[in-house]
């Protein structure tokens, strides 16, 4: 395009110069109508370029003495769970789990607030445009494209997706998913269906994701989750999960399930492995890939000692959400909960020093850790699973918030979550169970289920949690061959075969029923907890077969 001036007059000696549009101001003008003549797009911007617009133009926002960026998100300082929708259309409708977890939504509301995201898009001086990728292994990554309004989103979702090369980024093309992110600007309440200000919708027909009425960064990261959630079954027939995985010398593949306060970040960062990936992995025909280019990490109690790994990477480039600093020195307090308890940080998975990069395996996994942390103190530190058993705790997806945590929790409440990421899941829970078992037996892995909880007695008893060190002595043990091989007995109600002696752990904590003081106590709580296993189960009883369901407590 020519920049010579033209209509130059008496008047106007000067003229106009004609402007020259970029690719992706005239992409996003044709796909989303942004008026690149009003607003300024900051396309896949440097970190400091993110650093200086988020000091200057976002209000709560600072660089802590580590050289991280702390950030606020505004009043959501967690996910919206009630308010996340999936369009209704024809090409997704039957394979969608309809249901508290994915509430549908209309096409026709779906353009309301498309439209509404977009015209506050329009209202901005500048926005943020970044590209990048979900998914490390080339034949089943998507390309994502971010659109938003705040630097920090801009640079959280930078941390959380893979970040393409400069030729990777020359010959990107058309993405694959794009998200609108107006977080700042609510949903209309009075809009069919919506029941607050705020709405995070998945449309599986136009691959849009569009977020209103809440500016807590996550909503991104986990969007795209529920998006491979259903592209990988339906589109490739792989397996997502919800899981970390870190690799041996020998190329030995572990992924490790469990909700918050099991221990999965902690077992899963091995100085003895390389760490994979520690939340959102893909199970191919050919092993196991990271779909993230990040880590997300909570930081309530952080510290060096507890989490070296973590709080080394709160340096320069890291997203810290809704932390407390001292105003003077800009040291963060990990331990002050001022804002929330949900503080995080975001963080390129480079910054991890044992990560494997890229984020695969060509190799199946060998061991399957489905872990628990039980206050009641009744299920043992380890039991060996069948195929049957572990689709029917992987559907179940267990564990116990601790007496005390909440005002009136006076003694421990089960916790079940399908999967171990039920808020994530698009299809119906038994079809990812089934899909598990089957790579299960197809590449002869083993599957445990380890309890981090109490052991001797309950939380509300008097008992102790297992220690840390008999937890990693298990671990040694599954990923050695050692625990295969040693002599099992059967644990009552549950069915669980244990373990009669493992290496480095003491004998008499392996099997509750002897481990308990009051066999009458033991029972109790045993008979308690099978029964909340079996209410929870109702819901999918359903879809599951008879090997599953005869699979639980008696």
């Amino acid at each position: 395009m020519s920049t010579t001036p033209i209509n130059r007059t008496n008047l106007h000696p000067k003229g106009l110069v004609p402007l020259e549009h970029t690719d992706i101001e005239i992409e996003m003008y044709e796909t989303a109508h942004i008026n690149y003549d009003n607003v300024h797009i900051e396309y896949n911007p440097p970190v400091a370029s993110l650093y200086e617009d988020a000091l200057v133009h976002e209000s709560g926002s600072a660089i802590v003495s580590s050289g991280a960026l702390s950030t606020s998100s505004g009043a959501k300082t967690g996910r919206s769970p009630k308010d996340k929708r999936i369009v209704d259309e024809p090409g997704s409708t039957n394979d969608i789990w309809w249901g508290p977890v994915n509430l549908k939504m209309s096409e026709e509301v779906w353009l309301i607030n498309r439209e509404r995201a977009i015209d506050y898009l329009n209202t901005r001086k500048r926005i943020y445009v970044f590209d990048g990728f979900a998914g490390w292994d080339p034949k089943y990554r998507i390309k994502v494209r971010v659109v938003c309004a705040r630097a920090y989103h801009c640079l959280f979702m930078r941390n959380m997706l893979i970040r393409p090369t400069a030729d990777e980024l020359k010959h990107y093309g058309k993405p694959d998913f794009t998200i609108y992110n107006a977080g700042a600007f609510p949903a209309n309440r009075f809009t069919t269906g919506m029941t607050s200000s705020t709405s995070v919708a998945i449309n599986f027909k136009e691959h849009e994701m569009v977020i209103l009425g809440t500016e807590y960064a996550g909503e991104m990261k986990k969007g795209i989750f529920s998006v491979m959630f259903y592209l990988g079954p339906i589109k490739h027939n792989i397996l997502t999960l919800h899981s970390s995985a870190n690799i041996g010398e020998n190329g030995d593949v572990t992924l490790f399930f469990g909700l918050s306060g099991t221990g999965k970040t902690t077992l899963s960062a091995d100085p003895k492995r390389s760490l994979i990936g520690d939340d959102e992995h893909c199970w191919t025909d050919k092993g196991v890939f990271n779909i993230e280019g990040g880590c997300y990490a909570k930081c309530i109690g952080l510290s060096a000692e507890k989490e070296p790994d973590i709080f080394n990477a709160v340096r320069f480039g890291t997203v810290l959400e809704n932390v407390v600093f001292d105003t003077e020195t800009r040291a963060v307090d990990f331990d002050d909960t001022t804002l929330t308890e949900n503080t995080r940080a975001a963080y390129p998975i480079e910054y991890i020093p044992n990560a494997k990069i890229p984020c695969f395996a060509d190799s199946h996994p060998q061991n399957i850790i489905l872990l628990t942390c039980d206050a009641r103190g009744v299920l043992p530190p380890v039991s060996k699973l069948t195929t049957a058993q572990v689709m029917y705790h992987f559907i179940s997806g267990y564990t116990s918030k601790m007496a005390g945590t909440e005002e009136g929790v006076t003694e421990p409440e089960a916790t079940f979550s399908a999967c171990f990421g039920q808020p994530f899941l698009t299809l119906h829970p038994t079809r990812y169970a089934e899909m598990l078992a089957k790579k299960m037996e197809e590449h002869k892995a083993n599957a445990w289920l380890i309890n981090t909880g109490w052991v001797g007695k309950g939380q509300i008893h008097g008992g102790q949690r297992c220690p840390l060190k008999y937890t990693r002595a298990i671990l040694n043990a599954i990923h050695n061959g050692e625990l295969a091989k040693v002599e099992y007995e059967e644990f009552e109600v549950f069915g669980l075969p244990v373990p009669k002696t493992c290496p480095g752990v003491p004998d008499d904590i392996l099997n509750p029923g002897t481990s308990w003081e009051g066999p009458g106590a033991f029972s109790e709580e045993v008979g308690k907890l099978a029964e909340l296993f079996q209410k929870n189960f109702e819901k999918y009883a359903d879809a599951a077969s008879p090997e599953i369901k005869a699979a639980g407590p008696k």
